[in-house]
């Protein structure tokens, strides 16, 4: 039987082009770490969510091919791949103050269940007959001013780290991000669609 053999240029070119597959991906950690930063600003000062505890994984794959990928990886991503979130722009700053006061407004109607959060990132009247009936349009108001806001910031981040491909990336790791920050009590929309209580 014949060994198998890859020519240097040919296992180069390999090389190259899974250089620019890392740097195409959706960075999910740092659009994580940055939703986080973003949500914990316009949420304020809540009471803390609980976190759930990181499942403990046992590793199957032998330290020495961990170290050696872990290596070549390094080898292949330079610092200055490294992809971070930009979420200085000042168009998200904008977007990020608004929704900070706003939430002030918001957050009795988070708590007493009759706002909540769609899977979708975005929030609704959930139930309307805990809202007074003098109070019904303000918080309808609220909802669609609120969602507005959201919306724009999901594209506003993908347009200032220049990949407008990501905003539905973007979308789904905010509305994750938004249960998992909120303080418990509050409502959200599992992935079925259902309302469940935090």
């Amino acid at each position: 039987m014949k060994a198998l053999s890859i020519s240097p240029l040919l296992l180069a070119m390999l090389l190259l082009s899974a250089c620019v597959t890392i740097n195409v991906y959706f960075p999910a950690a740092a659009a994580q770490e940055a939703a986080d930063r973003i949500i914990k600003d316009v949420y304020g000062n809540q009471p803390a969510a609980p976190q759930p505890a990181e499942p403990s994984s046992q590793l199957r794959t032998p330290a020495f091919a961990m170290v050696m990928v872990g290596a070549v990886l390094e080898w292949l991503v330079s610092p200055a791949q490294a992809m971070d979130i930009d979420i200085q722009s000042p168009g998200i700053q904008r977007l990020k103050s608004t929704m900070t006061a706003r939430h002030q407004q918001l957050a009795p109607y988070y708590g007493s269940g009759a706002v909540g959060m769609t899977r979708n990132g975005e929030i609704a009247v959930r139930d309307l007959n805990a809202v007074s009936l003098r109070d019904r349009a303000q918080v309808s108001q609220l909802v669609a001013a609120e969602n507005q806001d959201r919306s724009a910031l999901y594209n506003e981040i993908a347009r200032a780290n220049q990949h407008p491909e990501w905003a539905d990336d973007i979308r789904k790791t905010f509305a994750r991000r938004w249960v998992d920050n909120a303080p418990a009590g509050w409502w959200y929309q599992n992935e079925a669609g259902a309302w469940v209580q935090k």
